[in-house]
């Protein structure tokens, strides 16, 4: 799919940047929307909502921090200036519409009326800045002679793109099944398998497309599909499930009182780490894969009511995140002092 999606923007003059924020995050995005859809026309407001929370965290968390630890990734401007910020909106404008309790088809309608201006914003600026700088992928092979023509290089191109892309949401549609099924037959709550086994479970082929663009050196498609799908998430999926559920979706109080406050928290922690040389660095990466696990270690130990909660509670909350948020605005402090001289990986 990476092949194929990245291809594309070459012969369309569209910068990868530009497809990985819209048409790989859309297309990654596809088990999410199944299964929330699927959740929300059969009532179960808690899988299908925290799905999408529980993604949105494990792609800024998770996803980034391994393409950033397999290879430092480049940032480009436009994704700090311009789609993280929009990111942290749309992550914002979720918690203040759910904090009544409820998602209606009025809010769906809004959202998904944010995802056409994205999507149409995103390609008109993709579209242009390809056309100014002739924009190319790396990823682009020299074209096989059955394909010579711009025509049977789109078709083909578009049909490795789709092809991959069904493989990826046929394998991560199983896992997910037998790994909800395994989850429930040890007593775990809807909303803990929806923050994690289905959250990650249906994030498995931003995953398989991230870290093999991060792999062939494709930062562009590697960073930009991780941010596109979770403002796809919200904006798509969240909207689109609003509309169709009968009722609208309810929203939990654990979702909004902590959950959701973690999704913002790792979406805004990306406007540091991005802005220090444009660079993500590797240790950066694994503060980020080592959070998610520490967020995962909590969920599982609320839901067994374990021992040590309390201390492991009291170590991040007083100790391990205070340190981690002084690190992150000392290097952005450290940053603006040196001035605004651009440092790529």
């Amino acid at each position: 799919m990476v092949h194929g999606a990245s291809r594309l923007a070459a012969v369309a003059g569209i910068p990868p940047l530009a497809v990985g924020l819209t048409v790989v995050a859309y297309g990654t995005g596809a088990p999410e929307l199944a299964v929330s859809l699927r959740a929300g026309l059969d009532g179960n407001s808690e899988i299908a909502v925290s799905n999408v929370v529980g993604s949105n965290i494990f792609n800024v968390l998770f996803i980034l921090g391994i393409c950033a630890a397999i290879l430092p990734l480049g940032v480009r401007r436009q994704l700090v200036r311009l789609d993280v910020p929009i990111m942290i909106g749309v992550s914002l404008l979720l918690m203040l519409m759910a904090l009544d309790g409820r998602l209606g088809a009025g809010s769906g309608a809004v959202l998904l009326s944010g995802l056409v201006a994205y999507t149409g914003w995103s390609l008109r600026i993709g579209r242009r800045e390809g056309v100014e700088t002739g924009a190319a992928s790396v990823l682009a092979l020299p074209a096989s002679p059955a394909a010579t023509g711009k025509a049977g290089r789109v078709a083909r191109q578009a049909l490795l793109a789709a092809a991959g892309l069904a493989m990826l949401v046929v394998g991560s549609g199983w896992l997910v099944d037998g790994a909800v099924l395994l989850a429930r037959s040890v007593g775990v709550s809807d909303i803990v398998i929806g923050l994690t086994v289905v959250a990650v479970g249906t994030s498995l082929p931003e995953v398989a497309t991230s870290v093999v663009a991060a792999f062939r050196k494709e930062p562009d498609i590697a960073i930009g599909n991780a941010v596109g799908s979770n403002i796809f998430n919200i904006l798509g999926i969240i909207g689109i499930s609003a509309v169709v559920s009968p009722g609208g979706l309810t929203i939990a109080p654990s979702l909004l009182n902590f959950d959701m406050a973690v999704m913002i928290a790792a979406a805004i922690a990306c406007l540091p780490v991005f802005f220090t040389g444009y660079c993500i660095a590797r240790w950066e990466g694994w503060v980020f894969v080592a959070a998610y696990g520490a967020y995962t270690a909590y969920l599982l130990m609320q839901a067994t009511e374990h021992d040590a909660l309390p201390v492991f509670s009291a170590t991040m909350g007083y100790f391990v995140l205070p340190l981690l948020a002084l690190t992150f605005v000392a290097l952005s402090v450290q940053k603006l002092r040196k001035g605004a001289t651009r440092k790529m990986c």
